[in-house]
């Protein structure tokens, strides 16, 4: 079975450096640079992070020239279905709903857990106010709570809601509220039990770009494949992260 999976990415990734060859466009990669580890601007003003770098090498093993742009995450899927780039690596989790909009490729990260941070255990997580950034699949969950949602533009604002006391407690990626987390010295705790949401995270397309998704996917696989992709993650998020078996 490995075999043949290899071998289809082979033919895929053959597809993908004749798709490179006969469109010499730049394929755009869009990312949010404010949602580390996954992507970030470091000291340089470049955009870094985990998806930096399996963008890059995705972009290298399909043999495709890319560049980096950065967009607010409010509207980083309609920039991508008005042309303004070709493909979303932003830590955007594969759901239904935005299957209905725009096309993923298979994960390029597992299914990880979302997590609640408040200055204090004794929080009320479906009968106070939780923050989240905005249409994100962490707000969605807290609407459904119960809980009364504050949503902000960017994580930062959320976790900064918190923080001032305009929100009793924000729900996250736990992978981006870890390092928060423990560099608070106590001013923040995780809360009540992590929450699995989502399908992983997914390079977003639009739904007419088949065959640009098709490569991608193939890079996704061969990077399952020979572990590389696991290298990634475990670099940026740890011994302890999920990763693919």
């Amino acid at each position: 079975m490995k075999t043949l999976i290899l071998t289809t990415a082979a033919l895929a990734l053959s597809a993908g450096a004749a798709l490179a060859e006969s469109h010499a466009q730049t394929v755009r990669l869009g990312t949010e640079g404010a949602y580390p580890p996954y992507n970030f601007l470091n000291d340089a003003g470049e955009v870094d992070g985990f998806e930096r770098e399996v963008g890059d090498e995705l972009c290298a093993r399909a043999e495709l020239t890319c560049e980096w742009v950065t967009n607010d995450w409010d509207s980083i899927i309609p920039n991508l279905v008005s042309g303004n780039y070709d493909t979303i690596l932003a830590g955007m989790s594969i759901t239904d709903e935005r299957d209905e909009v725009i096309d993923f490729t298979q994960n390029y990260y597992p299914p990880a857990a979302s997590a609640y941070a408040a200055p204090s255990e004794d929080v009320d997580l479906t009968g106070g106010v939780v923050s989240a950034q905005a249409t994100t699949i962490q707000a969605g969950h807290v609407a459904d709570s119960g809980a009364a949602l504050l949503e902000f533009a960017t994580p930062d604002e959320a976790v900064a809601a918190v923080r001032n006391g305009e929100a009793d407690a924000i729900f996250a990626d736990k992978d981006f509220l870890v390092p928060i987390v423990e560099a608070s010295g106590g001013e923040l705790v995780f809360v009540g039990d992590d929450v699995p949401l989502g399908g992983g995270l997914g390079v977003g397309l639009r739904e007419s770009d088949g065959a640009l998704r098709d490569t991608l996917d193939a890079a996704i696989q061969s990077m399952k494949d020979d572990g590389s992709l696991n290298e990634l993650i475990v670099k940026w998020f740890g011994e302890d992260a999920q990763t693919f078996e």
